[in-house]
């Protein structure tokens, strides 16, 4: 009977339209187009990479070696599985052009192919020809960037190490470029066997090889690859196949698309102040009809089951606009989006990221309207003629308290299910919980300190109107504080994380960065090598070591992979050097390096940091496959190994005997002055034409690009946020519209002029703007510390650029929220309105 009397309430008061409830509609929307929209880009990428896995990855599967080609053994399984097999060679190298007495060097990262090459898929050139055309008699292509930065048009010749080569295309796109990953240089393609006499590709030298494998129709990928762990488990292979051809691009989107909604949910949490700001307002307004009705013998549970009713329909009708902008607006920009993807996708009306969507918006408006909804209980018969809603009490029933935690709760562990990230989203959870008892309380104390500065302010009407409209309880500082406050909270956070890394990378790294890192050296060139650098004078530093690559086995007889839990000093192939004393610069926390001399059984010595995180003993086995030979040593020494300053670093470093006689090459850092760099880099690269280096300073660029890429997709999430945030002003400044207009009236009569009332309503404005930024700024300055500093273990300073924007970001847009919300007022005759309120 109470749901049935309930409803039929609550349809009658929504026949009254929506008027007060635009902002909520608004809020609630944008908040779920934002989530549903990122979950359908992301929906749409994963489905174009499960649709082309195969020619993605260049095949149905692969296999992939590093610094050594398949043995006999090896290539014998895998044509007994396969109808095709295609042979790849990936590397780095120069690329080289002599022109006019002058040489131009660039890094490039070489696909050496065969015949079979592409599997699955085309190679797109320009001009348009068949590969196989273009890479015969020593014929090559490179990416546009590559041909551009060394001047070269089709018919122009080049150098790759010892080997020469004719461009004869542009290299458009090729089958197998997502499953690549971060490359340092633009991509060259040339035939295997055209590299011969080249000196790239000899024993020591860092190379991988892939074997491209085009499977029989129905091929179980599952148990290949199970076979295959199984029968060469300690061989170094590792298989990918079409399942996750993208490689690491799926895992990134998926990750980056997490953290995105995760961006979007500080969205809807300012969209749900907004939400119970309308909320409140809306019952703020029915105190005469709620009073009405409990004087008609209404009970507590029909009045809140007929807010409830209202409520919760406005709430389904502004998930599903949402839900309808969220999945049309990327289909209808499918286009654009494609076009700057480096990934296929599929855009389409996928179910999960709108469910998604779907079960946060509801959760948030849940969350948000209980609280004002709970207060309704407040309103007494006896208080028909007072303002029963305002002077409720302010914590609703411990019930309601309970089920809006509750409610919390689930929103968490519903968050923590979709996105799959347990640590993210508590952070994002507590940061935003945080914030925004931050704000409530800094709200709390911006008005008492405006209450007690109204004394200050006399001689200064328009600045104590202002102070006392700021202080008064009930007033709109609480919205504005609140909603301005967490979207600048975001963007500040954003703002110092973004601006601590570019700083770290642009200003900190290459102050202690060496100029040039060299790979490739031959030990029969690194005496010569040396000697260049120990003649010139602008040198101030050059480091060399051993380099090998091996893959951690075992550790005390135990697969790694299981005592280290997934580490990623386990995940594939490590680099791995060899020193017979103790070498300068090297500090040992634990334990003793081997003495000079040592030819006994392998000793290793190990990185403390990462030993710590897996759990790595003094006297404990670890087994190293080296080029296919499994070698076990005792860890007989930590010491530190710093990462930070691009410097030489190994995570494992053996005696020498146990290494010497493995094939392996040398690498160096180079430490010069700019104006130094060319020279020695056109010596060396003369003298040693298989050398690589790679200038630091370019790789710096590469991550900066990379890292301004991932800030501004988080700071287009965060102006969502701020949009968001500006909304709930405005319906902030739209609800107390009537107030001021009754107080532009009182001041009117009193003898005020328009120009004093209308200081005071942007001294208003600017002031809560100037407090919500502030409190915006430190907050966000506390959460771009303790990710600095807890996430990304970094150094952290204050980026004040970023701070006076959010500063100035805060009193703008709350001087344009109030100040558009203040003509009527103004215009407002004092005799009619004062006449209304009798």
């Amino acid at each position: 009977m109470t749901l049935r009397i309930a409803s039929r309430f609550a349809l009658r008061e929504l026949r009254g339209g929506l008027r007060g409830f635009r902002v909520f509609l608004a809020c609630l929307a944008l908040g779920v187009a934002a989530i549903a929209a990122v979950g359908t880009v992301r929906a749409g990428i994963e489905a174009g990479l499960t649709r082309d896995g195969a020619a993605l990855l260049g095949g149905d599967a692969e296999v992939e070696f590093t610094y050594r080609f398949a043995r006999a053994e090896e290539l014998a399984f895998l044509n007994s599985i396969a109808d095709r097999i295609s042979e790849t060679v990936d590397f780095r190298s120069m690329a080289v052009v002599d022109r006019d007495g002058t040489t131009e060097r660039g890094l490039t990262q070489i696909r050496a192919v065969d015949d079979p090459y592409p599997l699955v898929g085309a190679v797109q050139l320009d001009p348009a020809m068949p590969l196989a055309d273009a890479l015969a008699d020593q014929g090559g292509v490179m990416e546009r960037v590559l041909a551009d930065r060394l001047g070269l048009v089709a018919g122009d010749t080049f150098r790759l190490g010892e080997a020469t080569f004719t461009l004869r295309a542009i290299l458009e796109r090729y089958p197998d470029n997502a499953s690549a990953g971060f490359g340092l240089g633009p991509r060259t393609i040339v035939l295997t066997d055209a590299l011969a006499g080249s000196g790239l590709i000899v024993e020591g030298t860092l190379f991988s090889t892939q074997y491209r494998l085009d499977l029989p129709a129905g091929a179980d990928l599952a148990a290949l690859e199970q076979q295959a762990e199984d029968q060469f488990r300690d061989a170094g292979l590792r298989w990918r196949d079409s399942r996750r051809g993208a490689g690491g691009a799926a895992q990134f989107v998926d990750r980056i698309g997490a953290f995105l909604i995760l961006v979007g949910l500080s969205g809807l949490a300012v969209g749900g102040v907004g939400v119970s700001a309308a909320v409140r307002a809306y019952l703020a307004g029915k105190t005469s009809v709620i009073a009405t009705l409990k004087t008609l013998g209404a009970t507590r549970s029909t009045i809140f089951l007929t807010y409830f009713i209202q409520i919760g329909v406005l709430t389904l009708a502004g998930v599903t606009l949402g839900l309808i902008l969220g999945a049309g607006l990327p289909v209808v920009l499918a286009p654009f989006i494609e076009a700057r993807l480096p990934v296929p996708a599929v855009f389409t009306i996928y179910a999960a990221p709108l469910v998604e969507a779907a079960v946060y918006g509801i959760l948030a408006a849940l969350i948000f309207t209980l609280w004002p909804l709970a207060k309704t209980e407040d309103i007494r018969a006896a208080t028909l003629f007072r303002d029963a809603f305002s002077a409720s009490r302010a914590l609703p029933r411990k019930t309601y308290l309970a089920v809006i935690a509750g409610l919390l709760a689930l929103l968490v562990g519903a968050t923590i299910w979709f996105s799959g990230t347990v640590f993210l989203t508590l952070w994002t959870a507590g940061g935003i919980t945080g914030s925004l008892l931050i704000l409530t309380l800094a709200a709390a104390l911006i008005r008492w300190i405006a209450r007690k500065s109204r004394l200050a302010a006399r001689g200064n009407t328009s600045l104590r109107m202002a102070l006392g409209s700021i202080g008064a309880r009930g007033g709109e500082s609480t919205s504005v504080v609140l909603s301005l406050g967490l979207g600048l909270t975001v963007l500040a956070a954003v703002g110092q994380i973004d601006g601590n890394l570019r700083s770290a990378f642009a200003d900190d790294l290459p102050a202690v960065a060496p100029s040039y890192f060299f790979v490739d050296i031959q030990p029969d060139q690194i005496g010569g090598f040396r000697e260049r650098l120990d003649q010139d004078e602008a040198v101030s530093r050059y480091d060399t070591a051993p380099m090998l690559r091996g893959i951690i086995t075992q550790i005390n007889g135990r697969p790694a992979t299981e005592v280290a839990a997934g580490h990623w000093v386990v995940r594939g192939d490590r680099g791995v050097t060899y020193a017979d004393a103790q070498p300068a610069g090297t500090e040992i926390t634990a334990g003793a390096w081997w003495p000079a001399g040592y030819d006994g059984p392998p000793q290793i010595s190990f990185a403390a940091e990462e030993a710590a995180e897996i759990g790595l003993q003094l006297g404990d086995t670890m087994t190293v496959n080296i080029l296919g030979r499994d070698i076990t040593g005792e860890v007989t020494s930590f010491r530190n190994v710093s990462w930070e300053d691009a410097g030489i670093g190994f995570v494992l470093a053996m005696n020498q005997s146990a290494l010497q006689g493995a094939p392996h090459s040398w690498i160096s850092t180079v430490y010069a002055t700019p104006e130094s760099e060319a020279a020695i880099l056109r010596d060396l690269a003369t003298a040693y034409p298989n050398i690589t280096a790679i200038r630091v300073r370019d790789a710096i660029d590469q991550v900066i690009a990379l890292v301004g890429g991932l800030s501004a997709a988080t700071r287009y999430g965060a102006l969502i946020t701020l949009v968001t945030g500006f909304l709930v002003l405005i319906g902030a400044a739209a609800a107390g519209e009537r107030t001021r207009t009754y107080e532009a009236a009182v001041l009117k009569t009193l003898g005020a002029s328009r120009r004093s009332i209308l200081a005071s309503f942007a001294l208003r404005s600017a002031l809560l703007g100037l407090a919500a930024g502030v409190v915006a700024l430190g907050a966000g300055i506390l959460g771009g510390w303790a990710v600095a500093t807890f996430v990304m273990d970094t150094g952290y300073t204050v980026i004040w650029g970023n701070a006076l924007l959010i500063i100035g970001g805060g009193i703008m847009a709350s001087l344009l929220a109030g100040l558009g919300f203040a003509l009527r007022p103004l215009a407002a005759k004092p005799a009619r309105v004062l006449r209304a309120r009798e």
